[in-house]
Protein backbone atom coordinates (compact mmCIF):
# COMPACT_ATOMS: atom_id res chain seq x y z
CA UNK A 1 0.00 0.00 0.00
CA UNK A 2 1.16 3.88 -0.86
CA UNK A 3 1.29 6.63 1.08
CA UNK A 4 -0.91 9.42 -0.51
CA UNK A 5 0.75 12.62 -1.51
CA UNK A 6 -0.03 14.34 1.44
CA UNK A 7 0.62 12.08 4.13
CA UNK A 8 2.43 14.10 7.09
CA UNK A 9 4.61 11.00 7.97
CA UNK A 10 5.96 10.79 4.16
CA UNK A 11 6.34 14.30 3.95
CA UNK A 12 8.32 14.21 7.49
CA UNK A 13 10.82 11.51 6.66
CA UNK A 14 11.58 13.01 3.34
CA UNK A 15 13.25 15.59 5.59
CA UNK A 16 15.47 13.69 7.08
CA UNK A 17 16.43 11.39 4.07
CA UNK A 18 19.97 12.25 2.44
CA UNK A 19 20.16 12.12 -1.17
CA UNK A 20 22.65 10.09 -2.64
CA UNK A 21 25.64 12.22 -4.19
CA UNK A 22 25.07 12.63 -7.76
CA UNK A 23 27.99 12.94 -10.49
CA UNK A 24 26.58 15.63 -13.31
CA UNK A 25 29.09 14.07 -15.64
CA UNK A 26 26.53 10.85 -15.31
CA UNK A 27 23.09 12.97 -16.50
CA UNK A 28 21.81 12.15 -19.69
CA UNK A 29 21.27 14.81 -22.46
CA UNK A 30 24.31 16.52 -21.41
CA UNK A 31 24.52 18.42 -24.39
CA UNK A 32 21.03 20.09 -23.22
CA UNK A 33 22.37 23.51 -21.58
CA UNK A 34 19.59 24.71 -18.55
CA UNK A 35 20.70 27.49 -17.00
CA UNK A 36 18.68 29.47 -14.32
CA UNK A 37 17.79 32.40 -16.41
CA UNK A 38 16.25 29.98 -19.09
CA UNK A 39 13.97 28.46 -16.25
CA UNK A 40 13.12 31.90 -15.46
CA UNK A 41 12.52 33.21 -18.69
CA UNK A 42 10.17 30.24 -19.20
CA UNK A 43 8.57 29.99 -15.60
CA UNK A 44 4.97 29.64 -16.97
CA UNK A 45 5.38 26.70 -18.94
CA UNK A 46 8.33 25.45 -15.94
CA UNK A 47 4.69 25.96 -13.76
CA UNK A 48 2.29 24.37 -16.08
CA UNK A 49 4.45 20.94 -17.14
CA UNK A 50 5.07 20.62 -12.87
CA UNK A 51 1.34 20.53 -12.68
CA UNK A 52 1.14 18.33 -15.23
CA UNK A 53 3.63 15.97 -14.24
CA UNK A 54 1.88 15.74 -10.61
CA UNK A 55 -1.75 15.52 -12.26
CA UNK A 56 -0.56 12.66 -14.73
CA UNK A 57 1.10 10.60 -11.85
CA UNK A 58 -1.76 11.47 -9.61
CA UNK A 59 -4.41 10.19 -12.63
CA UNK A 60 -2.17 6.85 -13.10
CA UNK A 61 -2.94 4.80 -10.24
CA UNK A 62 0.16 2.99 -8.79
CA UNK A 63 2.55 5.71 -10.14
CA UNK A 64 6.24 6.49 -8.88
CA UNK A 65 9.06 8.35 -9.35
CA UNK A 66 10.60 5.85 -11.58
CA UNK A 67 7.63 6.26 -14.13
CA UNK A 68 7.81 9.77 -14.46
CA UNK A 69 11.51 9.56 -14.88
CA UNK A 70 10.42 7.19 -17.73
CA UNK A 71 7.97 9.18 -19.23
CA UNK A 72 10.37 12.49 -19.22
CA UNK A 73 13.28 10.40 -20.81
CA UNK A 74 10.30 9.42 -23.92
CA UNK A 75 8.94 13.08 -24.06
CA UNK A 76 12.86 14.32 -24.73
CA UNK A 77 13.70 11.45 -26.74
CA UNK A 78 9.71 12.44 -28.94
CA UNK A 79 10.81 16.12 -28.39
CA UNK A 80 14.61 15.27 -29.82
CA UNK A 81 13.05 13.60 -33.21
CA UNK A 82 10.66 16.37 -33.47
CA UNK A 83 13.54 18.60 -33.86
CA UNK A 84 15.19 16.90 -36.61
CA UNK A 85 11.96 17.31 -38.62
CA UNK A 86 10.99 13.30 -38.10
CA UNK A 87 7.66 12.84 -35.85
CA UNK A 88 7.70 9.81 -34.14
CA UNK A 89 6.35 9.00 -30.35
CA UNK A 90 9.25 7.64 -28.52
CA UNK A 91 6.38 5.52 -26.21
CA UNK A 92 7.56 4.03 -23.01
CA UNK A 93 7.69 -0.20 -22.72
CA UNK A 94 6.09 0.55 -18.93
CA UNK A 95 2.55 1.29 -19.18
CA UNK A 96 2.24 3.59 -16.19
CA UNK A 97 4.73 5.66 -17.81
CA UNK A 98 3.10 5.53 -21.42
CA UNK A 99 0.42 6.37 -19.38
CA UNK A 100 1.96 9.71 -18.05
CA UNK A 101 4.14 10.25 -20.95
CA UNK A 102 0.41 10.74 -22.90
CA UNK A 103 -1.02 13.11 -20.51
CA UNK A 104 1.57 15.42 -20.35
CA UNK A 105 2.23 15.21 -23.77
CA UNK A 106 -1.43 16.75 -24.06
CA UNK A 107 -0.64 18.76 -21.47
CA UNK A 108 1.93 20.32 -23.44
CA UNK A 109 -0.38 20.60 -27.13
CA UNK A 110 -2.86 22.75 -24.98
CA UNK A 111 -0.43 24.55 -23.50
CA UNK A 112 0.94 25.40 -27.17
CA UNK A 113 -2.89 26.02 -27.98
CA UNK A 114 -3.68 28.49 -25.13
CA UNK A 115 -0.62 30.22 -26.26
CA UNK A 116 -1.50 30.25 -29.90
CA UNK A 117 -4.61 31.78 -28.70
CA UNK A 118 -3.43 34.30 -26.82
CA UNK A 119 -0.21 35.75 -28.53
CA UNK A 120 -1.42 34.73 -31.98
CA UNK A 121 1.29 32.27 -32.01
CA UNK A 122 3.09 29.63 -30.02
CA UNK A 123 5.85 31.38 -28.38
CA UNK A 124 7.64 28.93 -27.07
CA UNK A 125 10.27 27.55 -29.58
CA UNK A 126 11.11 23.59 -29.28
CA UNK A 127 14.54 23.98 -28.16
CA UNK A 128 13.13 26.12 -24.76
CA UNK A 129 10.57 23.16 -24.22
CA UNK A 130 13.18 20.30 -24.39
CA UNK A 131 15.23 22.38 -22.20
CA UNK A 132 12.74 22.53 -19.23
CA UNK A 133 11.86 18.65 -19.64
CA UNK A 134 15.56 17.84 -19.31
CA UNK A 135 15.52 20.38 -16.31
CA UNK A 136 12.97 18.36 -14.90
CA UNK A 137 14.73 14.66 -15.92
CA UNK A 138 17.54 16.17 -13.97
CA UNK A 139 15.61 17.03 -10.96
CA UNK A 140 13.96 14.37 -10.49
CA UNK A 141 17.25 12.66 -10.99
CA UNK A 142 18.33 14.67 -7.84
CA UNK A 143 15.73 14.03 -5.86
CA UNK A 144 15.36 10.08 -6.49
CA UNK A 145 15.99 8.54 -3.46
CA UNK A 146 16.64 5.08 -4.98
CA UNK A 147 13.89 3.44 -3.92
CA UNK A 148 11.63 1.38 -6.12
CA UNK A 149 8.96 2.62 -4.85
CA UNK A 150 10.38 6.54 -4.28
CA UNK A 151 7.85 9.47 -4.94
CA UNK A 152 10.32 11.92 -2.95
CA UNK A 153 10.17 13.93 -6.53
CA UNK A 154 6.28 13.52 -7.28
CA UNK A 155 6.26 15.24 -3.40
CA UNK A 156 8.37 17.68 -3.96
CA UNK A 157 6.20 19.14 -7.26
CA UNK A 158 3.04 18.67 -4.86
CA UNK A 159 4.67 20.30 -2.37
CA UNK A 160 5.17 23.61 -4.61
CA UNK A 161 1.64 23.39 -5.38
CA UNK A 162 0.13 22.99 -2.11
CA UNK A 163 2.79 25.26 0.05
CA UNK A 164 2.88 28.00 -1.67
CA UNK A 165 0.02 28.19 -4.02
CA UNK A 166 1.47 29.51 -7.10
CA UNK A 167 4.42 26.62 -7.85
CA UNK A 168 6.44 29.62 -8.67
CA UNK A 169 10.25 28.63 -9.11
CA UNK A 170 10.97 31.97 -6.95
CA UNK A 171 9.32 30.38 -4.25
CA UNK A 172 10.73 26.99 -4.37
CA UNK A 173 13.34 24.87 -3.21
CA UNK A 174 14.15 23.51 -6.79
CA UNK A 175 17.77 23.02 -7.60
CA UNK A 176 19.38 23.48 -11.45
CA UNK A 177 21.62 20.15 -11.03
CA UNK A 178 24.62 21.13 -13.88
Amino acid sequence: MSCPFDCEYLRDARKHERPAALDPDQFPNRDIRVTEELIEDQHELVEFLSRALVSAARETPGSVDRDVQDALAALIRTCRTSQSGIYYQSIPENALAARIFRAVERAIEEFRQEETRRFGMTKTRDSELLAVLVFFERLQLDRNNGRPRGRAFLGLLQGLHSETGTGTVDSSPLLLPE
